[in-house]
């Protein structure tokens, strides 16, 4: 199987989570975001030019990297999305790799970025899988009780709608009742585990949310 891209030797992984919340809102982190683009060791000098050009020199509150491989045929390429958290503004960037095409004949990479107004956050929805609860008793949970956790924010930009046949209550019933279903937000979605991501990834991606939740609640 063909590897596609750079190796970022003891601190590359197949999947690597780095965050930086829970600290003072008002220190500037984008020196802890630079090493943590620069740990990953994937194309640390491309992403860094489209998220520092997003965040147009405007201090970072928080932040998260993650970086994970996709499998396309014999060969795995990997993308790193960036998340950063500002005074104002949620920043996303998110880098590809991809093979030489009728595009272009080298291999290239490709940078999409958003800046979005807290004010424009509608929804952060968190969902967190923690393994084995009894195990806790009726104690409170520790900060690494989580197994796994998706994080979903929406500003608008994107719906999903789900539709499933309704039903009465009558089990006989044939009739068509035409259908129900729910529309929500479903602009970007972060998921992460230990088995996947290492210890201490779910625990930095749930604090950037609570970080998150925060700064919109002053909206």
């Amino acid at each position: 199987m063909a590897e596609v891209g750079p190796r970022g030797g003891a601190a590359h992984r197949s999947a690597a989570l780095r965050a930086a919340p829970g600290k003072d809102q008002h220190v500037d982190r984008s020196g802890e975001l630079r090493d943590a683009v620069e740990a990953s060791g994937y194309y640390p000098n491309v992403v860094l030019d489209g998220i520092d050009a997003a965040l147009a020199s405007e201090p970072v509150r928080g932040f998260v990297v993650h970086h994970e491989p996709t499998f396309d045929r014999d060969e795995v390429r990997r993308h790193v999305t960036v998340v950063a958290l500002t005074a104002g503004r949620l920043v996303v960037a998110h880098t590809d790799e991809h093979p030489a095409d009728d595009l272009l004949p080298e291999p290239y990479t490709s940078t999409t970025t958003e800046a979005i107004p807290l004010s424009s956050v509608s929804s952060v929805v968190v969902n967190r899988m923690v393994a084995n609860p009894d195990r806790f008793g009726g104690a409170a949970l520790p900060v690494d009780a989580a197994s796994e956790a998706v994080v979903t924010i929406g500003w608008g930009a994107v719906g999903r709608i789900d539709l499933e046949p309704a039903v009465c209550s009558d089990p006989a019933c044939e009739a068509d009742h035409g259908y129900t279903g729910s529309v929500s937000a479903d602009d970007f979605s972060l998921r992460v585990s230990t088995a996947a991501d290492g210890a201490g990834a779910v625990d930095r991606l749930l604090a950037f949310a609570r970080d998150l939740s925060a700064a919109t609640a002053l909206r």
